[in-house]
């Protein structure tokens, strides 16, 4: 009896893994396609390799797009929230909440069109939803519950984990999102079981929506260094109080989260705020792709003499650097000159500026009842905030590469917002396709970026425990 039970056990596991995984990838594929089409519509352009972000979309066009996309779906999660039935969250649905189809379906839709339209908010939640909807629907069809719902729970876990596997081509990052940080456990069924159905999703996926490096950081060293080593703890150790904080900025601005009525001029106020800023800050729109790019492809060609990094005449062409310095811009800077004071500080108040405006615009779009993710706006900060470190570590030890403390910075600060250090690492280097031998410094700095995030939230707990406590005292003394 026993030895029929587990083959009926591997067979809908290895049923799920092909069938589910590959539907989750036609679904990620399909999504994938639509913000290409969104962006065509509204922007006049789609993200790509040469051209990252919408930066030679006119400045009223941009506008023009993230006004009307987010006023649209405004009136949409109105109704969709007010008078249908609600869509819960991801993990929410890995512990039994229902979640209904076609309610889905246009929720996850809606996540799309804003960023196509330029919302400042990530992507990856939509497909994540859509795996979960139908890895319920799956449970159904075959009956999979398991002692205490424990099958089921890792199925809608494994299944949202490879919609994020599927639509970045990251099967790593998707098997670690739902182990770590979903059903935080860690055994070799849920490990097996999560990274064959991501793969699956991931090898579909691409085959409908094509396959092209996410992020460029061709323009860094070939090996890492004793330095880039050092580079890393410190710039861990900054990442994590940076994402620690932008954790506690995400978390606020979703419990404070537009709700009701206030949701018709809270998410289009977000669209002219963000128009506003995309007018000096264009990279600002979408879902941060344009941002952390800017981070990764930033060079100097005296400090490359050093490291050995070289950017290609391609990599240059598309780089956001040299995109900013177009016609309307309205300021010129060439990365790619002589390495000189003025340039270093000129490109640190871009990074700086490109760094605030992303967490503040972002954190306003969520405030404002838009649904969507964090994943890569917090590639987008660290990346950024990585570069800008390493403008200023280049001064002492010039052989390592911007791109090298980009890259370190990326996956460091994603590892605190996220509390999830082996996820954050994996999808970092999983979307720029770096070197193995950076495993090893971005290894270093996402484990210290987790401990002192972990520290500081913990704190942050701690005290925020204490207020509400003196606060009860003091009401409880006022009533006697």
């Amino acid at each position: 009896m026993q030895r029929t039970t587990d083959i009926a056990r591997l067979g809908w596991i290895a049923a799920a893994v092909v069938v589910l995984g590959a539907l989750i990838g036609a679904g990620a594929g399909l999504l994938t396609l639509l913000l290409y089409g969104v962006e065509h519509v509204m922007l006049g352009y789609m993200e790509g390799a040469g051209m990252p972000g919408p930066f030679a979309v006119p400045a009223v066009r941009r506008g023009v797009s993230v006004v009307v996309g987010l006023t649209i779906a405004g009136v949409a999660w109105y109704l969709l929230r007010g008078r249908a039935k609600p869509v819960p969250s991801v993990k929410k649905a890995v512990a039994g909440d229902r979640m209904p189809v076609w309610q889905t379906i246009v929720h996850v839709v809606l996540q799309i069109f804003i960023v196509g339209s330029g919302a400042s908010i990530g992507r990856e939640v939509a497909p994540r939803e859509l795996g979960a909807m139908l890895a319920q629907r799956f449970c159904d069809l075959l009956r999979i519950d398991g002692e205490n719902g424990l099958d089921r729970r890792m199925v809608v876990a494994v299944a949202a984990g490879a919609g994020l596997g599927g639509v970045y081509d990251a099967p790593l990052a998707g098997m670690f999102f739902a182990v770590e940080i979903l059903l935080a456990d860690v055994t070799i069924e849920k490990v097996a079981f999560g990274l064959g159905m991501s793969s699956v999703a991931a090898f579909v996926a691409t085959a409908i929506k094509g396959r092209h490096t996410f992020y460029d950081v061709t323009a860094m060293q070939s090996e890492s260094t004793p330095t880039l080593m050092l580079f890393a703890l410190l710039c861990g150790a900054a990442c994590g109080v940076a994402g620690a904080l932008f954790r506690r900025g995400s978390s606020w601005a979703e419990s404070h989260r537009a709700k009701g009525r206030a949701i018709l001029w809270w998410m289009p106020l977000a669209g002219v705020v963000t128009a506003a800023v995309a007018i000096i800050v264009p990279e600002v729109m979408g879902n941060g792709r344009a941002t952390a790019q800017l981070g990764f492809s930033a060079f100097l060609s005296d400090a490359s003499a050093a490291s050995g990094a070289v950017q290609s005449a391609d990599s240059a062409a598309a780089s956001p650097w040299t995109l900013l310095a177009g016609p309307d811009a309205g300021w010129t800077v060439n990365a790619g000159s002589a390495s000189s004071q003025s340039q270093v500080w000129a490109m640190l108040g871009v990074l700086a500026l490109a760094f605030a405006a992303k967490a503040a615009v972002t954190l306003l779009t969520i405030r404002s009842g838009a649904s969507g993710g964090v994943l890569q706006p917090g590639i987008a900060l660290g990346s950024t905030l990585g570069a800008m470190l390493g403008l200023l570590w280049l001064f002492a030890f010039p052989a390592d590469s911007l791109t090298a403390c980009a890259l370190i910075g990326a996956a460091a600060l994603l590892s605190a917002s996220q509390q999830a250090p082996l996820m954050a690492m994996c999808l970092v280097m999983e979307l720029t396709e770096a070197p193995m031998a950076f495993f090893v410094p971005v290894g270093l700095a996402v484990a210290a970026s987790a401990l002192v995030s972990k520290w500081m939230l913990a704190c942050a707990n701690r005290c925020a425990g204490s207020r509400k406590t003196g606060e009860t005292g003091l009401r409880v003394g006022w009533n006697r």
